[in-house]
């Protein structure tokens, strides 16, 4: 093969890591705004994206060997057909999900994961597919070409893509502009592998062009592919946290953040319970914090005498669009803050009388870390001696399920530690009221006195929240029921609970089948590959744990945490070059980087012990770097000893991607939710042990 078309194939390469890394990004979010998703639907669309993936790079050898030789024509054409399915693959989605579930309905566990599998496997496996085909092109005129410059090639792509994405196209396009500019560099490239003669030229301009419809077609059809079966889209918008959207049905606008309804603009009855139970119970109120916000909720501040009411609100858009659609009412004491509502705590002297959150229940990692202990101490120094902190989980009629009581006993038993008094108001959402002051239940006669109008309270509290639904509920909390805390996300593992609950299934069998498949293929592989398998895992593992530990302890900024994305790629490069130059010491190589790993993880632990509060920004890049730096090493060491032919290629690719599945699955939605962030590293240092014990008892 002749030099030029060596640099053809490797430029197809890096276009495909480019926009291949965009996809699965954009992908990852859509099936979030899709199914409301949280943590386990991340962790079933990357499971299942590298498990088809490495599923497809093992097809890639047994096509090749049992068929045809690879060439760059076949390479040109599977490369168009990916750049097509990625468009498609969204667009399908869009169209499907009210098709097979009905509209608005939440989904479970089960049909979650085989709706995202069977949605996203032509592309996956196609992307598996012509990494290492790219290598057989390559080898059938150089027998000997390295298989680790093909990875180090890839990986350039990937980080690439991630940072294109990540500090460009998410700020200045909507997702099907993104792919379609993501695609453009894979275009130009796949037209260089076709022949140049002239009889060639016209269906290789037909295919480009018709490849090229499809993708524009798909920026055509964007709106037209969000417009809901009920009402009418008013408005939409991509911002680098989500996506927004207005649905008008009669005279109703509701805000839509990531397909969950969170604001709407007639909901009399909630906007008054969410002022009026904390600042009744107050004789004199200056400044209240509003952490979100709820439609009406301004109408109902109007009626106290306030110097300040200081807005939260992270995304700026969401403030924007309640302000355009009067979800909320600008009032002269308000001051809107973009920014997260924890960070703004722990970085602001003001004192308030009243703090109120304003937020859904903790079914996700970032909204999880407003109701730890380190949240509610953090309130409590915020807060004036009489001062007050609201906030609301799901209510119930006349049954609280168990998982519910648990939920509730967990956050009343949290939030004991730091107020005297706790005040539970049950109804269509469970208020607590939380002070070092005593709390009366009886919230119309204390805003009667101060001559504060109400429809709603003043007409149906009484009826509503009798004296026995009030005894009843605190009578069914369990003090034996843990503590939510930052680093043991209780609430996550009920949320979870409730989750499955639910839809009456459980996760058991699922895990118990990839346990028993996972067993099989451990005893099937070679030390090598175990050792890359193990590495897979421990680098996704690695990456989740430090985007949770950064969202806990800084919240939920798009850059920072894209830039995180972009570190753990960044690392794989450097890491795989010095292990291709050193690979020749090959079993010594292995054993250094699986107990260098192991000291990370151990700093990471340690770290997080003593100084969690207190870590820099830094700490967590640093260490992300260095992770994916000693995990890109061991790559070509590891590919280095099984002979580096072909058969070696994939099953070390495989071994890669299937470790990296298996890792995200285990660490997202067992491990932290289960035994929280501390134990889930010492798991990943056990994982790598049983590595650099397999390595060190090699012979030769």
């Amino acid at each position: 093969m002749k030099k030029n078309d060596d640099r053809a194939i490797l430029r197809v390469v890096v276009a495909t890591g480019i926009s291949s890394v965009v996809t699965q990004l954009l992908t990852i979010r859509e099936f979030l705004t899709q199914f409301q998703g949280n943590e386990i639907v991340i962790a079933l669309i990357l499971f299942n994206w590298l498990i088809l993936g490495g599923i497809g790079t093992l097809l890639a050898r047994f096509v090749t060997r049992r068929f045809r030789k690879a060439t760059a024509i076949r390479l040109a054409w599977m490369s168009l057909m990916l750049s097509a399915f990625s468009i498609l693959q969204i667009l399908v989605t869009r169209q499907f999900r009210d098709i097979i579930f009905i509209h608005g309905s939440s989904v479970g566990f089960y049909p979650t994961w085989l709706f995202t599998f069977f949605m996203i496997t032509p592309y996956c496996l196609l992307l598996g597919f012509v990494l290492p085909y790219s290598l057989f092109v390559l080898r059938t005129d150089k027998a000997d070409y390295p298989g680790a410059r093909i990875y180090i090639t890839d990986n350039i792509g990937d980080v690439s893509g991630g940072a294109l994405f990540s500090f460009a196209l998410v700020y200045l396009v909507s997702p099907l502009q993104a792919i379609f500019l993501a695609h453009i560099p894979l275009l130009g490239a796949i037209y260089f592998l076709f022949p140049a003669s002239r009889r060639h030229r016209p269906a290789v301009f037909m295919a480009l062009g018709l490849v090229c419809a499809i993708l524009g077609a798909g920026v055509f059809l964007e709106n037209r592919s969000l417009a809901p079966s009920e009402g009418q889209l008013v408005y939409y918008r991509e911002t680098r946290y989500g996506r927004i959207e207005v649905h008008k049905d009669q005279e109703q606008h509701t805000l839509f953040e990531d397909g969950v309804p969170v604001f709407s603009s007639q909901n009399l009855s909630l906007a008054e319970e969410t002022i009026h139970y904390p600042l009744a119970q107050l004789d004199s109120i200056h400044h209240v914090l509003l952490i979100s916000a709820r439609g009406g909720v301004m109408a109902e501040l109007k009626k106290y005498s306030l110097k300040t009411v200081d807005y939260v609100e992270l995304d700026p858009a969401v403030t924007s669009v309640q302000f355009q659609f009067g979800m909320i009412e600008k009032i002269p004491q308000l001051h809107v803050i973009h920014q997260d509502g924890r960070a703004y705590l722990a970085q602001t002297d003001k004192i308030y009388d009243a703090i109120i959150v304003n937020l859904p229940e903790p079914g996700t990692f970032q909204i999880n870390r407003f109701y730890t202990d380190r949240f509610f101490e953090l309130a409590r120094e915020h807060l004036s001696p009489e001062g007050v902190l609201s906030f609301s989980m799901q209510g119930y009629d006349n049954y609280l399920a168990e998982a519910q009581r648990q939920k509730l006993s967990s956050l009343y038993n949290t939030v004991t530690a730091y107020f005297k008094n706790i005040l539970l108001l049950p109804g269509q959402k469970v208020f607590f009221l939380c002070s070092n002051q005593p709390l009366s239940a009886d919230i119309p006669a204390a805003l009667e006195k101060r001559g504060i109008a109400t429809d709603y309270i003043s007409g149906f509290y009484h009826g509503n929240l009798t004296a026995e639904r009030i005894r009843y509920l605190n009578q069914r909390l369990d003090p034996s029921t843990p503590v939510n805390k930052d680093t043991a996300p209780q609430l996550m593992r009920l949320m979870f609970s409730q989750w499955f609950a639910k839809f009456q299934t459980s996760p058991l069998g699922f895990f118990l089948a990839l346990s028993v498949l996972s067993i099989i293929y451990l005893f099937r592989i070679s030390r090598e590959e175990y050792v890359l398998f193990s590495t897979g895992c421990l680098t996704m593992g690695c990456e989740i744990l430090v985007i949770f530990a950064f969202q806990i302890y800084f919240g939920y900024i798009y850059m920072q945490i894209g830039i995180i994305i972009t570190v753990f790629l960044a690392g794989l490069l450097p890491g795989a070059w010095l292990g291709h130059k050193l690979k020749r010491l090959h079993k010594q190589i292995l054993v250094l980087t699986d107990g260098i790993l192991i000291g990370f993880l151990a700093v990471f632990i340690l770290a997080i012990v003593n100084f969690a509060d207190h870590l820099p920004v830094s700490f967590y890049l640093v260490f992300g770097f260095m992770v994916s730096l000693g995990c890109g090493f061991q790559f070509p060491v590891a590919l280095y000893l099984k002979g580096s032919d072909n058969a070696a290629a994939t099953r070390t690719f495989s071994a890669d991607l299937i470790g990296a599945a298996c890792g995200t699955l285990l660490t997202s939605v067992v491990l932290i939710p289960y035994v929280g962030i501390l134990r889930a590293a010492s798991v990943l240092i056990g994982l790598k042990l049983v590595s650099l014990i397999l390595m060190w008892t090699r012979r030769n």
